[in-house]
């Protein structure tokens, strides 16, 4: 769902940095290949996000979901010379698709990737992070927002997408709704943990940078 008109989306876009050639051949195989293309981050959130991926020049990135790899590339743009990006998926399926790119790009030898639960894979990593990127199932973004807090750098940054949901966070929470109903409990308690502070910003379909405090 888009919150500004598209008009005033693509004037966004037209006005902040150019979608790399890279990234634009990605979205491009993705929209001709791959179901559901408008999970991709696409251009302007992909700059928004390779934007505080060098405010924060992170060591270490976690992705939790992975898609066909265009946010993770965005991402990497602000990985420090030796850093690393961890990123994991459930679907076994796109796993070339994204390997495809991410060794085409500069930081083939920097990004790893991760088939399976998350909840399982996160605690084999070893590393403390300085920037991580939630985009998975929604039911479980507080389990991995409660596994991942004790597991970042102070000051370290997470980001959490889709969470104003088309919209359906305003509305009556339909019954068998459980997406819906998670994220109203996850964007409270990211207001509401001391251990963070919030701010959610209404890009595409809404994204919540918290810092670690």
């Amino acid at each position: 769902m888009h919150f500004i008109s598209d008009e005033l989306e693509d004037y966004a876009a037209m006005h902040s940095e150019n979608e790399p050639a890279l990234l634009a051949a990605l979205n491009r195989e993705t929209h001709q290949k791959v179901l559901q293309p408008r999970m991709l981050s696409g251009h302007f959130q992909g700059r928004v996000l390779s934007m505080i991926a060098k405010l924060v020049n992170p060591q270490h990135i976690l992705e939790i979901g992975t898609f066909t790899g265009y946010a993770a590339l965005s991402l990497a743009e602000g990985l420090r010379e030796n850093g690393t990006l961890d990123t994991i998926d459930i679907n076994e399926e796109l796993y070339d698709f994204q390997r495809k790119y991410f060794d085409l790009s500069d930081w083939k030898g920097q990004i790893t990737q991760h088939l399976g639960n998350a909840l399982d894979i996160i605690p084999t990593l070893g590393k403390k992070f300085d920037l991580v990127f939630i985009d998975a199932d929604k039911e479980n973004y507080t389990n991995y927002f409660n596994m991942i807090v004790p597991l970042m750098n102070k000051g370290g940054i997470i980001l959490s997408d889709n969470v104003l949901w088309s919209g359906k966070v305003l509305e009556p929470v339909k019954p068998n709704d459980k997406s819906t109903k998670v994220l109203l409990e996850y964007n409270k308690l990211l207001k509401e943990d001391p251990r963070v502070e919030t701010v959610l910003l209404p890009i595409r379909d809404g994204l919540t940078v918290s810092r670690v405090i």
